[in-house]
């Protein structure tokens, strides 16, 4: 386990999206390399970095072109192993994103496999024996190849998936086993473009639909095989290398994998969704001061998955990510603040996304881009400054369009606010670096009555208040100590917290 992992902070960095150096109106990574002593003045110490292989671009670069060529529009290999450089001086990793389920459709693989002659890449994807041949429980696409069969996709059309076989193969006619030597090829090639950048300085990946590998795999017992043998070449060639899964699953990705971190992903009605989202736009979330959330429907599934995986590894809460509306659609500015309260003083390894410092807005209602859809109003220009497209860009034709409201959060006018939402994601970031006790591992206890608000929890001689209802609460104290922190009006008074509306209180006792 890489021990630097215990005090990371990851900024999210969408890579069209971020800071646009030459003025073609798309991010690139000498703009990264421009802002990184801004990522360090946040506090953040790591960089996840969105896809920025060659790529059409028909869904942001999930869909890769070529894995070992850094898209023309964001620089050269060369740029990106200059980033790798100079963060590093600056003590930031970078986590490069790793695609392994799925390439492009004009992926040089693909476009052998697609050939009616066979060759060394006909078993790369997955096809089925005739055109004929197009089982409705998978997703195929019919009839476009020379070849006489279909392909399955794994997320868009244009993404077929990659074969690593199926755990329980039921058309023997064209499915493979897993441990098929041409799909433990699949697999060799995927450590082969880990390696490829890892030699040239990436501190490892945030692997993409981890669990979508193997076919048939309702346990993903085959698919964590694969997962496990990619730890054990990082733990021989690259150790202080990380791995971070979308996964949701932290007995799977941890535990059978191997994984260092999961994200805790806002699936519907999960843990984090409860806490955050959930609802009619957030109505029933935990945080909403209307106080209809519930703690106890996120505790009963967060913390025995914790308990069981602490030891091995991290699960990684997000402020939000390029996937899914800014929490700024869900919650309100005060709301916001108790949300990184908790995320920045939770165990794991926590994800701040990109603009999330600065209370960005989800834009509603964009036309997608590049397969964005109802995700595009999350990928917006970050916003710099009061200048041209608010500092993004001098372009007239931006990737996306940036805020337009007379109000619209910056960078600039942000920072120096004392009531802003940038000032507490930016004290707390200071204090988990801090504090030992508030670092990814450790023990953790939560105090809350049958799942009400308010609630508590400690961590070592840390002890973390909450009231996110609209309404003045108090809590039992737990134990004593000084207060270190406060977010609204909250007071420590003998065995009593009182706290307004809203409010947080970290005590150190």
């Amino acid at each position: 386990m890489p021990k630097w992992l215990n005090d990371a902070i990851f900024y999210e960095i969408y890579p069209q999206s971020f800071y646009d150096s030459n003025d073609d109106g798309i991010g690139d990574i000498n703009g990264i390399i421009a802002k990184l002593d801004y990522v360090r003045g946040l506090g953040c110490n790591a960089i996840w970095l969105n896809p920025v292989y060659d790529s059409p671009f028909m869904d942001a670069g999930y869909d890769v072109r070529d894995y070992y060529k850094v898209a023309p529009r964001y620089g050269t290999n060369e740029d990106l192993v200059q980033l790798f450089k100079e963060a590093h001086a600056k003590g930031i990793r970078v986590l490069l994103d790793l695609v392994p389920g799925h390439t492009s459709d004009t992926h040089p693989w693909f476009l052998q496999a697609k050939k009616a002659a066979e060759n060394e890449y006909s078993n790369r994807y997955i096809f089925t024996k005739t055109v004929w041949d197009a089982p409705p429980e998978y997703r195929m696409m019919c009839g476009i190849c020379e070849r006489d069969g279909n392909y399955m996709v794994n997320y868009f059309s244009s993404q077929p998936a990659l074969n690593y076989g199926f755990y329980e193969v039921t058309h023997p006619e064209w499915q493979l086993p897993h441990d098929h030597p041409d799909c433990l090829k699949t697999a060799g090639a995927i450590k082969d473009i880990m390696r490829f950048w890892l030699d040239k300085g990436a501190d490892g990946f945030r692997v993409d639909m981890a669990d979508s590998l193997v076919k048939n795999d309702d346990e993903k017992i085959a698919t964590a095989k694969i997962w496990r043998g990619v730890r054990e070449m990082l733990d021989k060639e690259y150790p202080e290398a990380a791995m971070v899964s979308e996964w949701c699953h932290p007995d799977r990705a941890i535990n059978n994998a191997g994984f260092h971190m999961d994200f805790y992903l806002d699936h519907y009605g999960n843990g984090y969704s409860r806490l955050f989202r959930y609802g009619d736009w957030g109505d029933r979330a935990a945080f909403n001061p209307n106080g209809r959330g519930s703690l106890e429907e996120f505790a009963v599934e967060y913390l025995p998955a914790y308990n069981r995986t602490k030891d091995k590894g991290y699960i990684s809460f997000m402020t939000n990510n390029h996937d899914m509306p800014r929490v700024t659609a869900y919650l309100d500015r005060q709301a916001i603040k108790l949300v990184n309260a908790f995320i920045f003083t939770m165990p794991g390894v926590p994800f701040l996304y990109y603009g999330d410092e600065i209370g960005m807005r989800y834009q509603k209602d964009l036309v997608s881009k590049e397969g964005g859809y109802s995700r595009t109003g999350s990928r917006t220009p970050m916003q710099w400054n009061s200048g041209k497209n608010l500092g993004f860009s001098q372009s007239d034709d931006t990737y996306l369009p940036v805020d337009k409201s007379a109000d619209a959060p910056t960078v600039e006018n942000q920072s120096g606010d004392p009531d802003s939402i940038y000032r507490v994601v930016t004290d707390l970031i200071a204090l988990r670096h801090k504090y030992a006790d508030l670092h990814g591992n450790g023990e953790l206890e939560f105090t809350f009555r049958e799942g009400q608000l308010p609630f508590a929890f400690r961590r070592g001689g840390m002890v973390m208040y909450f009231n996110p209802t609209g309404k003045p609460a108090e809590l039992e104290a737990v134990g004593s100590g000084d207060v270190v922190y406060k977010i609204g009006e909250a007071i420590l008074d003998g065995s009593k917290v009182k706290m307004e509306a809203q409010s947080f209180l970290l005590v150190e006792s």
